[in-house]
């Protein structure tokens, strides 16, 4: 009988603790998402996330503890998604691409720079990838967004440090591109200087970084490498201790048992050091 409480207190336990764990959503923009008007940066190459004038594109944006203070306050904030908001003003193309997000974190808050060049990161194991089609014609002088969806595999951050992302867009026809003047710019933020792009015809992003030229970033190379960083929605979960503790004293109140802030119960002659939840009242037992 006594083994038969055990196995149910266990799972008692398990079931508080488990519910505890409550996921909070927030929205956190990086410059003006909804109302936005700037476009570009002055060269319509220089241009991020990316640019559709050109077949192969990389971009890599630093999002500093700054411009991430929304999350510093949060419990094990982790990126469910981020988006960017692009404009097709002109175009009217079908433009199809191969799109890689790779993501880390850093304690940079700028890109480096070696005897007057600056330096791109070094990247590796995208965290998502697929194909996407940009039908224009269909919505021409309209707002749209390239979204990346993490739902499925949130990306976890540590406050304090910076976030890295590097971007890259690549077409499988090297002449699947917008014509000329006509192309689809990005909005930005107004914060230059965190961003750095690449452009380039016929060589992707990732086959230069596989080259002896990476990781220098010059005109040559078709990089721009004081960009802003374009208008960014950034969608995060992050764990709600105030409603874990709410739930655990609730089921404190009901059995007027002895639970720690896990969820596990304990008896009143079996306390180690630590905070209780007793008949919906923190105890503190040292």
């Amino acid at each position: 009988m006594k083994k038969f409480y055990m196995i149910l207190a266990a799972v008692a336990a398990m079931t508080v603790s488990a519910s505890a764990a409550t996921l909070v959503p927030g929205t956190l923009y990086v410059g003006d998402y909804d109302n936005a008007s700037e476009i570009y940066n002055g060269s319509y190459f220089d241009m991020a996330p990316t640019n559709f004038y050109l077949a192969h594109t990389g971009a890599q944006l630093i999002y500093t503890a700054d411009e991430l203070a929304a999350l510093q306050d949060k419990a094990n904030p982790a990126v469910t998604g981020i988006s960017f908001k692009f404009s097709n003003q002109d175009a009217f193309e079908t433009i199809v691409r191969d799109v890689k997000l790779y993501l880390q974190e850093t304690d940079a808050t700028e890109f480096a720079v070696i005897e007057g060049v600056k330096q791109f990161f070094e990247f590796s194991d995208p965290v998502m990838e697929f194909e996407v089609t940009y039908d224009m014609v269909e919505f021409f002088g309209e707002d749209r967004e390239v979204v990346f969806d993490l739902a499925d595999a949130p990306f976890a951050i540590t406050p304090g440090k910076s976030l890295l992302m590097t971007i890259v867009f690549d077409a499988q026809d090297d002449d699947n591109c917008t014509v000329g003047s006509d192309y689809a710019p990005f909005y930005t933020s107004g914060i230059r200087g965190k961003g750095m792009v690449y452009t380039d015809n016929w060589t992707g992003f990732e086959e230069y970084a596989q080259g002896e030229d990476f990781p220098d970033a010059t005109a040559m190379l078709g990089c721009g490498t004081n960009v802003e960083l374009p208008v960014t929605k950034i969608e995060y979960v992050y764990t709600s201790s105030s409603s874990a503790v709410e739930e655990v004293k609730a089921a404190a109140a009901q059995d007027g048992a002895y639970y720690n802030l896990m969820g596990q119960k304990f008896s009143a002659g079996n306390l180690p050091a630590g905070i209780y939840i007793h008949n919906g009242q923190k105890v503190l037992v040292k």
